[in-house]
C-alpha cells in the first residue's frame, strides 16, 4: 500500500509560490540599465557614418547622449579598438570581423550592407603581362591582412585553379601598398573602393579580377556586445538613425561626394565612381546575410588562418526591426 502524501508538501508549495511571486515582483520592479551617457564610433573617411558625422545626425537622434568618433584608416584596428573596450559601434568589411571573434573579442553583428564587389578586385600595371588570375601564380600581391580584400584575393585565386600557395602574399595598408604598387616592387594588389578607383585614375590600374565575378559578400554594422546588451534602446535608435543617413546619401550623391572628398582629398570624379559601385545601405541581419559570412568564416577556418570554427549565428544581434 501506498503511503499517503506527507502533510508538510502543502505548506512547502505555498511557500515555493509565494517565493517565486516575490523573485517576479522583484525582477519586474528592479532598475532597468541606465542608458549610457555616450556612443564611441569607430568610422572610416567614407560611407554612411562618415556622412553622419559630417551632417551632426546622430547628436539630433540621440539626445543626451554624447558622441564620441574615432577615426581608424580600416576594419582591423577598428575592431581591435572595439575588443578593447574603447569602441562601441563601427562598420567593416566582412573579414575584420571574423578574425575579431575568432580572437575572442566580444562583439556582435546588428546589420549589414549589401556588397555589388564591382568596388574591388585585384589590380595590375597597365603594362602588366597577367592577363587572367592563373596568371598570379608565382606572383607577389599586395593585401591589407584581415581585411575583405584578403578574403576577396583567396576568392580569386579559388576561381583560377591556384591556392594561397601558389603566390607570395605582402601584407601593407592601402596607402603602404598603393606606394608598392607605384614603384612595381609587387605584381598586383587586392583592394577595395575608393583605393581601387583612385589606382585606376592615377596609375591607370587594370582590374584583372573583379569582386563582382566572385562569391557575394556583405559589410557589417557591428556593436560591442555590452552596448547591445545593456543600451538595446540606444542601438536602435542609432540603427534608425543611420538608415535614414542611408537613404538620404543614396538620393544626394552630390552632397556625398563633397563629404567624402573634403574628408580624404580624393578627387571628386574618384569618388562617385565608388559612390555608383554600391549601394549605400543599413540593413536588419538575414538568414542569407549569416550564411555567406558563415561561409566566409569556414574559408579561412579551413586554411587555418584562424584557429578554429566560429559559429556566426551566436554573434548576431536580432533585436533591432526599422522603423516605418
Amino acid at each position: 500500500m501506498f503511503d499517503r502524501p506527507s502533510s508538510n508538501l502543502g505548506p512547502s508549495r505555498r511557500t515555493l509560490g509565494l517565493s517565486l511571486a516575490a523573485a517576479s515582483l522583484a525582477a519586474s520592479c528592479a532598475p532597468k540599465p541606465r542608458r549610457p551617457d555616450r556612443l564611441r564610433i569607430g568610422y572610416q573617411k567614407s560611407g554612411v557614418l562618415l556622412s553622419a558625422k559630417s551632417r551632426g545626425l546622430i547628436d539630433k537622434a540621440l539626445p543626451g547622449t554624447t558622441v564620441e568618433w574615432a577615426l581608424f584608416p580600416s576594419g582591423p584596428p577598428m575592431l581591435e579598438a572595439m575588443a578593447a573596450g574603447a569602441v562601441d559601434f563601427g562598420t567593416t568589411g566582412d573579414t575584420p570581423p571574423i578574425f575579431a571573434q575568432a580572437a575572442g573579442a566580444p562583439l556582435v553583428y546588428v546589420a549589414y550592407q549589401p556588397i555589388s564587389g564591382v568596388g574591388e578586385g585585384v589590380v595590375v600595371p597597365p603594362d602588366s603581362p597577367l592577363q587572367s588570375g592563373k596568371d598570379l601564380k608565382g606572383k607577389r600581391i599586395a593585401v591589407t591582412k584581415g581585411s575583405s580584400a584578403h578574403l576577396l584575393l583567396i576568392h580569386a585565386l579559388r576561381s583560377a585553379g591556384l591556392t594561397w600557395a601558389d603566390v607570395t602574399p605582402v601584407f601593407l595598408t592601402p596607402s603602404d601598398a598603393a606606394g608598392a604598387f607605384g614603384s612595381g616592387s609587387i605584381d598586383a594588389w587586392s583592394i577595395w573602393d575608393p583605393y581601387m578607383a583612385l589606382a585606376q585614375k592615377d596609375q591607370k590600374a587594370r582590374v584583372l579580377v573583379s569582386g563582382a565575378s566572385l562569391p557575394r559578400t556583405d559589410a557589417f554594422y557591428l556593436a560591442s556586445a555590452k552596448i547591445a546588451h545593456e543600451a538595446p534602446d540606444l542601438l536602435r535608435d542609432f540603427l534608425n538613425a543611420l538608415r535614414v543617413e542611408a537613404a538620404w546619401g543614396e538620393t544626394h550623391q552630390d552632397e556625398m561626394v563633397k563629404i567624402i572628398s573634403g574628408a580624404n582629398h580624393l578627387p571628386a570624379d574618384v569618388v562617385l565612381t565608388s559612390l555608383r559601385r554600391g549601394p549605400l545601405a543599413v540593413e536588419p541581419m538575414t538568414a542569407e546575410s549569416v550564411v555567406r559570412q558563415q561561409a566566409a568564416a569556414d574559408t579561412f577556418t579551413d586554411l587555418h588562418i584562424i584557429p578554429a570554427h566560429i559559429d556566426i549565428a551566436s554573434a548576431v544581434w536580432r533585436d533591432w526591426k526599422p522603423a516605418p
